[in-house]
């Protein structure tokens, strides 16, 4: 009994200070670790010339590999052996990686995704039936925020494989209305009125030119067609000042926008 107290004693005093140290270093260095990332990405996101999307999947794989690397060196003070680990690691991402193959492809189409840039961080974009601005894009999935607020993470694989439309990468925005008159009403004052509208609001540019023409003769009405082009953070604005402001300028005016009709002829 005495040479197994001593034994432990001998153990504790050795082995269990460098436990002690090694868990006091891993809080430590991994509390800097993040720290440092944070800082680091603060003070990318203040500078202009610097790519959000570049600088945050960067910043996050460095503060991962950091935290491997001094798990790694951790485990060589306690005086294991890492040769071992190292090869026990590898062996078990080679299983994980038949395992999760849907992963690899979504890891692939990450990295496409960084190199060929389809799009940015607070781009907005369509893709897979889901719309929404680009909040982060990572390695293996990219989030967007839709306009109603829901946050959804699109796997890249299914990204980089799909078609994507970029409403913002030209910075400029055609908004596209169809508004109905009657036939007894005089199309040519409903394009001028429509005209004025866009001539007064301050978000339309003046180049692109806007364009509105009679588009269509449908069965129980003219269609006319407004299509003015803005800065794509004033889109949806535009679209909905337009809507309300045409249908107060067509009532003052008197023409009207008709409900669906059908002429029935009765012959004797």
């Amino acid at each position: 009994m005495e040479e197994l107290w001593q034994s432990l004693a001998k153990w504790g005093m050795e082995t269990g200070i460098r436990i002690v140290i090694a868990l006091i270093i891993l809080l430590v260095s991994f509390r800097l670790i993040s720290f440092a990332a944070r800082r680091i990405q603060k003070r990318a996101d203040k500078n202009p010339k610097m790519d959000k999307t570049l600088t945050k999947t960067l910043v996050y794989m460095g503060k991962n590999v950091l935290k491997i690397l001094v798990c790694i060196c951790l485990i060589g003070y306690l005086g294991i052996d890492t040769s071992g680990l190292t090869a026990l690691v590898a062996s078990v991402g080679v299983c994980a990686g038949l395992a999760v193959n849907g992963a690899l492809s979504n890891f692939a189409g990450g990295v496409l995704i960084l190199i060929t840039r389809p799009f940015k961080v607070d781009d907005y974009i369509a893709v897979d039936g889901y719309e929404g601005i680009v909040q982060d894009i990572f390695i293996i999935n990219t989030k967007i925020r839709t306009l109603d607020n829901k946050v959804v993470y699109l796997p890249n694989g299914t990204v980089s494989s799909s078609a994507i439309i970029n409403y913002t990468e030209t910075g400029v925005r055609r908004v596209d209305l169809e508004i109905s008159i009657s036939y007894a009403d005089d199309f040519e004052k409903a394009k001028s009125i429509l005209e004025d509208l866009l001539k007064k609001h301050e978000s339309v540019l003046e180049e692109p030119a806007y364009t509105v023409r009679m588009i269509e003769h449908s069965d129980s009405k003219i269609k006319l067609c407004c299509r003015p082009w803005v800065k794509c953070e004033n889109y949806w604005n535009t679209y909905f000042d337009l809507l309300e402001q045409s249908k107060k300028a067509f009532d003052e005016q008197g023409i009207h926008i008709p409900y669906n009709q059908l002429d029935v002829h009765i012959h004797q």
